[in-house]
């Protein structure tokens, strides 16, 4: 159920990209106008980020997914009904309000009805649907307003088809209580403020590695969501519709592979590490580990590939890398976090995140006019090297600090008996 959530989700943040040109021509907006419509959306979403993640904490969080989907997709059937440029960023900037809510309440949700043996391999299926979203959100958006002569057909079909989406959970969407799966009871003292909260989340400094890493994380894939399909167009000479397909659907489809994969493999060590140490800390910031540094390679190739074929093939396994990164994002999380503080924690890095990620396409813009889109697409590789490291190096510092703890436990608890 979820996963059709996150899907309308993110089907209906991205179809305006797709319709540029004809909402430009219908409502006469500006090249600067559209760009603020585009991060209108962005930049709602993200400052709403943390108090999203503690309203999640507080209240339930299968109102919080009915009631956002609700709204955003009824601010999507609104945008279609826009008659110009503030109407449009208006309606942009509600949808971003809404959407910040559903990550912090989705992602709690899972983690109770999925205790560390799935919870990985749960949350990869459920951010399988960002990429299938995003795929389909675009592509169809562009296809039935070619087909229509209508920009506003897909905010119609995807606003409709949301509010059809919430209907059906509202009897059927469960809450189980927090911390269910973890068996984990909530202390009385809960209830704290935002910023009470944000210190906490804050005050681990794994957790702000993990963090930082995904702000650069976005950081670079901002820049391929973005500059890939132009960087096609201009040195391949790729038509409009192909240089927009191959710039996203090989990308999309290896993420959805990658990110199943990254899923699986963090749950067998996970149970491993459980083997070993008696604890699971670390076994699922080793695997995005893993998933950057394999990345590295792939994101040169991208921008120094010499023809189109091998350009795409740096994509595609650049994307697998992606995806196994992705797969952990928010159950590496919560490895270091309290339950009582994951939606805090959930909204307030996605916020940064969508921050960070906000700044990627201005910085290529600005060194494209110097050294080209390719060089920077293939810089971006120090950023995925430099995080990967500091999260290889963090997983294996937790490793060694869980065994030795184990052995410590083992020699006290031994002691009576060899007395």
């Amino acid at each position: 159920m979820l996963w059709w959530v996150c899907f309308f989700n993110y089907a209906d943040r991205q179809a305006i990209f797709s319709v540029f040109p004809l909402l430009s021509a219908d409502l006469r907006l500006s090249d600067v106008q559209l760009g603020v419509v585009g991060s209108s959306f962005m930049w709602a979403y993200a400052v709403c980020g943390p108090l999203a993640g503690w309203t999640c904490d507080l209240v339930s969080r299968r109102r919080l997914v009915i009631g956002g989907l609700l709204v955003w997709s009824g601010a999507t059937l609104a945008t279609a009904h826009a008659h110009g440029f503030h109407e449009l960023l208006l309606w942009r900037a509600v949808s971003g309000l809404a959407e910040a809510f559903y990550f912090p309440a989705s992602i709690s949700l899972i983690s109770d009805f999925h205790a560390a043996d799935t919870r990985s391999r749960a949350m990869s299926i459920h951010q399988s649907s960002v990429y299938v979203g995003s795929a389909v959100g675009g592509a169809l958006s562009g296809s039935l307003a070619q087909y229509s002569g209508r920009w506003q057909t897909s905010f119609v079909l995807f606003g409709a088809l949301g509010i059809l989406v919430a209907v059906v959970l509202v009897p059927t969407l469960k809450e189980p209580p927090r911390g269910f799966s973890d068996a984990y009871v909530m202390p009385a003292s809960a209830q704290r403020s935002l910023a009470d909260r944000v210190v906490g989340v804050l005050a681990s400094g794994r957790v702000v590695l993990l963090i930082a890493a995904f702000i650069g994380a976005n950081f670079v894939a901002v820049i391929f969501l973005s500059w890939m399909p132009l960087y096609l167009y201009r040195r391949f000479h790729l038509g409009l519709a192909m240089s927009g397909i191959d710039g996203t659907l090989y990308l999309s489809a290896a993420c959805c592979v990658g990110t199943l994969l990254g899923g699986w493999l963090a749950d067998r060590l996970s149970a491993d590490w459980r083997r070993r140490t008696g604890r699971t800390h670390g076994a699922r910031m080793l695997t995005q580990s893993m998933g950057l540094l394999a990345g590295v390679p792939f994101l040169v190739l991208a921008g120094m590939g010499r023809n189109v074929g091998l350009v795409l093939l740096a994509v595609t396994c650049f994307g697998i890398c992606k995806g196994v990164y992705d797969s952990n994002i928010w159950a590496a999380l919560y490895d270091f976090i309290e339950v009582e503080q994951r939606g805090t924690a959930v909204g307030l890095m996605n916020s940064l995140g969508w921050l960070g990620g906000g700044l990627a396409p201005i910085a290529v813009g600005i060194g494209a006019a110097r050294f080209g889109i390719g060089p920077c697409i293939s810089a971006t590789a120090l950023i995925y090297g430099a995080f990967g490291v500091a999260l290889f190096r963090a997983a294996g510092s937790v490793s060694v600090r869980m065994r030795n703890y184990r052995v410590d436990s083992a020699s006290v608890s031994s002691e009576p008996l060899d007395h």
